[in-house]
């Protein structure tokens, strides 16, 4: 069934994709990122789906009274699959020359999860979303809303035919009903279960039947909007709508919700009232708009990888030449795949039989490859000795049930976050000579602050762990012991700066943004308060170790050695790190008392081999397995300090 052509379509096509591109780029002025609420382009593309797969299968089903799945499915396939499957297949070689092996293993099951249709729960599986840590180098992590338009293509047409054959006269109230179900979850969900809201077609679903409720009007009347008065002021209006949206959403926002109603709502104001004799239209008619509204799919195929790639690799770090290559390499590409892949395929000149053999052969391929990449754990073998002997030779697992001396009453204490979890492997077994007990309390991006609550900005509520019945139970078991050795450790300068680390030199660890803050529940002010009293406090009985900040360097180490060409030697300055640890050095020094010592981290990884710098790694040995842990060799630095230490204290 063909559809009457209606060019501001494709206009809002060219919205939805400029507005993604542009939020994944992170495009800023001064620090600030003008177009924070870009991933609300999604949404306008779900909208428009809805009413143009609607409209094709509504008018069928009144002309002939059943639905053709195979001629549905088949305008699918050409639409969706040709470019898609060249994409991945394209990307692969990038795949295998710049993944590590984890992430590479990562990458080929987004490409299998992908052609079943399923990337979204795999990423969901992940835990990664568009604000997430780590999502602007996972190369398909945008097919997660092409999972979500398949999966709905899928089920709507059955639904719809059941509906029409069954309850026709109730198609409109179904659909209406369905769609404030379907909001009034993802509203629930967004604030309760934001990882499941963001990927699941029954919390993204009333926005395709957004779309879909115009359509079934538009057919039902034979019309859309016959007021001209309204024709010429609500486009512009829903235009406002989705511009606001863009410029003043933000990632920590609830989303999808009652919030996401705004562009929703703009999107279909355009779609019901536009008018060609209205600016709206005539400006999202215009050949600019229709030419990039034309090859928006290409262009959202090809943005993601070539803009993960280029993080990846660091190609366009620091240049604006380089950054506008990028831009332009995206552009060429989109372009390149419309003419020779999109069109051709979806021209009925072509036939169906050999297309659809065409791609079974290729994601045969893909298939086939991406299942030995997994099964290969992502082959290793291709990278340099340096990466393999510190990242892969090390067996971490070896000393999980390692026997200790549980009966002893030489004690120490391990406490902190994600850091000094990768320093506990070394120190048990070395501990373990001197017939201590190593105990640890460790959980990621904690370390200890009675009286708080760690809380996730987004939803506002607590975290499972990192809470004040966790910080309670672990004073109460730290306050029961007498000259045992604590030893407190992690990234102050993440909690004191509420911030990831920025090198100042192109390395941005992560989206730099914490996705936590802590809350008091009225017992300190605030956690440097907290920290502190609760340590001298403890210091009255037990000897107590402060590690200060270990030197964090911004780029993913074995990724930066694995990309980078020269032998150069990898540092970050000094300076930079002086300045970002102020406050928690601040804050370590003021905390006195005879029973207090200090280890100093820097002073092993900013040496002076480069003057007023850290290195993160020498000629052998890598010191960070990513941008702020430390691996097997950082582990023994600090060890060695740790070691030193407790033996002058005893």
């Amino acid at each position: 069934m063909k559809l009457n052509y209606r060019p501001e379509i494709d206009g809002l096509r060219a919205i939805a994709v400029v507005a993604v591109i542009l939020y994944h780029t992170q495009f800023d002025i001064s620090g600030y990122e003008i177009f924070q609420g870009g991933f609300i382009g999604v949404d306008i593309f779900f909208v428009i789906s809805g009413y143009l797969i609607a409209s094709i299968i509504i008018k069928e089903l009144n002309i002939s009274g059943t639905f053709s799945f195979k001629n549905f499915y088949a305008r699918r396939i050409r639409r969706i699959l040709p470019a898609l499957i060249a994409v991945m297949f394209i990307s692969f070689p990038f795949a295998w020359f710049y993944l590590l092996p984890n992430n590479f293993v990562d990458y080929s099951k987004s490409i299998l999860y992908s052609l079943g249709f399923s990337s979204n729960y795999y990423f969901w599986s992940l835990g990664r979303t568009y604000e997430d840590i780590n999502s602007l180098i996972k190369p398909f992590l945008h097919t997660w809303s092409l999972s979500v338009e398949e999966q709905f293509y899928i089920i709507f047409p059955i639904v719809l035919l059941i509906i029409f054959k069954y309850c026709k006269n109730y198609l409109a109230p179904i659909l209406i009903i369905s769609l404030f179900l379907s909001l009034i979850i993802a509203d629930f969900g967004s604030r309760n279960y934001p990882g499941s809201t963001f990927y699941f077609l029954p919390t993204r679903s009333w926005e395709l039947l957004a779309g879909s409720i115009l359509a079934f009007f538009e057919i039902k009347l034979g019309h859309r909007s016959r007021n001209n008065i309204l024709n010429l002021v609500l486009p512009c209006f829903g235009l406002i709508l989705i511009i606001h949206s863009i410029i003043f959403f933000y990632d920590q926002m609830f989303h999808p919700s009652f919030y996401t109603l705004s562009p929703v709502v703009g999107v279909c104001l355009i779609i019901w009232f536009s008018d060609s004799k209205e600016i709206t239209t005539k400006l999202l008619s215009s050949k600019l708009f229709i030419g990039v509204g034309l090859i928006s799919y290409s262009l959202y195929l090809w943005h993601y990888p070539i803009l993960a790639f280029d993080r990846i690799t660091g190609f366009s770090e620091g240049s604006i030449f380089s950054k506008i290559l990028v831009g332009l390499m995206i552009l060429i590409f989109s372009i390149i795949s419309f003419y020779i892949i999109e069109k051709p395929a979806r021209n009925k000149k072509h036939n169906f039989k050999k297309i659809a053999g065409l791609i079974i052969s290729i994601s045969l391929i893909l298939i086939i490859v991406n299942l030995v990449v997994v099964l290969n754990k992502g082959f290793k073998e291709r990278l340099p000795n340096i990466i393999i002997s510190n990242l892969f030779e090390f067996n971490f697992s070896k000393y999980d049930n390692l026997k200790i001396n549980n009966l002893g009453d030489k004690k120490v204490y391990l406490i902190g976050d994600s850091q000094m979890e990768n320093l506990k492997i070394n120190l048990k077994e070395r501990l373990l000579k001197d017939d201590y007990v190593l105990k640890e309390s460790i959980v990621p991006e904690c370390i200890y602050f009675p009286g708080f609550n760690r809380v996730r900005i987004k939803t506002n509520k607590k975290t499972k762990l990192c809470n004040n019945e966790y910080f309670t139970e672990l004073e109460k078991n730290l306050e029961n012991n007498d000259n045992s050795i604590l030893i407190f450790g992690g990234r102050f300068p993440l909690y004191f700066n509420k911030s990831f680390f920025d090198n100042k030199e192109g390395g941005v660890e992560d989206d730099n943004y914490w996705n936590y803050k802590f809350v008091s529940v009225g017992k300190f002010k605030n956690i440097q308060e907290s920290f502190k009293d609760s340590l001298i406090k403890l210091s009255k009985k037990n000897k107590i170790i402060l590690i200060y900040p270990i030197p964090e360097v911004g780029w993913h180490i074995p990724q930066k050695i694995f990309n980078q060409s020269s032998k150069e030697l990898i540092s970050t300055s000094y300076k930079v790190y002086q300045e970002r640890s102020k406050s928690s050095f601040k804050l370590l020094n003021s905390i006195k008392g005879k029973n207090i010592f200090r280890i100093y981290p820097h002073k092993v990884f900013c040496n002076t081999i480069i003057e007023n710098r850290c290195l993160t790694h020498d000629d052998k040995d890598i010191f960070y397995t990513d941008s702020n842990h430390p691996s097997i060799k950082g582990s023994v630095m600090i060890n060695n300090l740790i070691v030193q230490k407790i033996k002058e204290i005893k």
